[in-house]
């Protein structure tokens, strides 16, 4: 089995995946208009940044897994894959401390305006008097919007600087004290730190607009490390000359997919944003992490058919109908039963098989989308190895 490794993953984790015995090819350098020759006869994909498109997935040929090393997956053309049938995995909060330091850290340096710290003094110039005019974060007020994996660490850790935190979320944080808030017009005037964490969806694409930045007060500190989609980029960029916001982004519009090269951006000509090179999960502890998870996504795969992870899996969510079938383990017993339902012409959504300890009998709990009629019911029933059914609407 043929694994391609299209973006970054440390070596040791790539040993681990040949002394199972697969055939890893590891490439880095592969960009998006790379994949579709390099990923033709890969039976497993593994990214990062690097997008996989509608053509690379419809044109492979034995293509079954595309792992994002990483928590986010919008690199990746779901549709196309649920086209295809390949499983789509991702690795959850692995890199989530690694995102939310540098959402702290970007915090602190728009506060106290380290970058530009530093910069004068690598030019010789001593401006103590003007550096000397932080607000400090201990005591003010932080409004995170998306309490996932990232979310919840960032809360931690302004819980810890003595912040007050509203979060907006439908979970709650163990053992981390803020308060909920439902509407952004009573919450967003009162922040004086705002910091996003959310994925790209038809709710969040550019949730912030130039209305959620007219509820910001002026001078508040407004934080991005998830995804340049969730804010409009032109109202970001007029609210911070309009209310001098201070930014920090690690994601922007048109981010170069290349590791190295130029960047242009109507950002760079704004003083009060900051920018890091798209860099919140990359430390080492989490790129570790991540790489392990994938290793570990790879290896259930092979060796159990089990998915961990599995994004693109179906959400049924009409009325179903559940049947239940106790029967002996024996060859042919549940294809016997398979073609009852076959024979109605009803479509089972999802089936599981668990046998009892001794592997002489097992239940058999089969989905379907339609219910099976008392006729159907009555022949599985008079099957010999059958011992119980049991059809319910769920």
């Amino acid at each position: 089995m043929k694994v391609l490794i299209a973006d970054k993953l440390p070596e040791q984790y790539i040993k681990k995946l040949e002394e199972n015995g697969l055939e890893v090819v590891f490439n880095p350098k592969l960009g998006e208009a790379d994949l579709y020759e390099a990923a033709k006869d890969a039976d497993i994909l593994v990214v990062r940044s690097t997008v996989v498109n509608e053509k690379t997935i419809l044109g492979s040929n034995k293509l079954n897994l595309i792992v994002r090393a990483g928590a986010g997956y919008n690199n990746i053309n779901l549709p196309a894959a649920n086209k295809k049938g390949v499983y789509v995995a991702n690795c959850p909060g692995k890199n989530a401390i690694a995102v939310a330091e540098l959402a702290i850290g970007l915090m602190i340096s728009l506060d106290r305006r380290i970058p530009h710290n530093v910069m004068d003094f690598k030019k010789g110039i001593w401006n103590k008097a003007e550096y000397s005019k932080a607000k400090g974060l201990f005591g003010k007020t932080i409004a995170i919007v998306g309490l996932g994996n990232i979310g919840k660490e960032v809360a931690k850790r302004a819980n810890a600087m003595g912040m007050s935190v509203y979060g907006k979320d439908i979970s709650r944080i163990e053992g981390v004290a803020y308060k909920d808030f439902s509407e952004f017009d009573q919450v967003l005037p009162i922040a004086d730190v705002v910091s996003l964490h959310l994925p790209v969806t038809s709710q969040t694409k550019n949730l912030f607009n130039s209305k959620m930045f007219g509820y910001m007060k002026e001078g508040a500190i407004f934080i991005n490390t998830s995804r340049a989609g969730v804010v409009d980029e032109d109202a970001l960029i007029a609210a911070v000359k309009e209310k001098n916001l201070r930014v920090g982004l690690d994601v922007f519009a048109d981010e170069p997919e290349t590791k190295t090269g130029t960047v242009s951006s109507k950002l760079m000509e704004l003083d009060n944003v900051y920018v890091t090179h798209h860099i919140g999960a990359s430390t080492e502890q989490a790129q570790n992490a991540v790489a392990q998870e994938t290793v570990n996504i790879i290896l259930d795969y092979i060796k159990s058919g089990v998915i961990a992870h599995w994004v693109n899996k179906a959400k049924v969510t009409e009325t179903v109908y559940q049947l239940a079938v106790k029967h002996y383990d024996k060859p042919g017993v549940l294809a016997s039963i398979l073609d009852v339902l076959r024979e109605g012409d009803i479509n089972i959504e999802e089936m599981e098989n668990m046998i009892f300890e001794g592997g002489l009998v097992a239940l058999c709990t089969m989905k379907l989308m339609s219910p099976a009629t008392d006729e159907m019911l009555e022949t599985i029933r008079n099957n010999p190895n059958v011992l119980t059914v049991s059809h319910v609407a769920i």
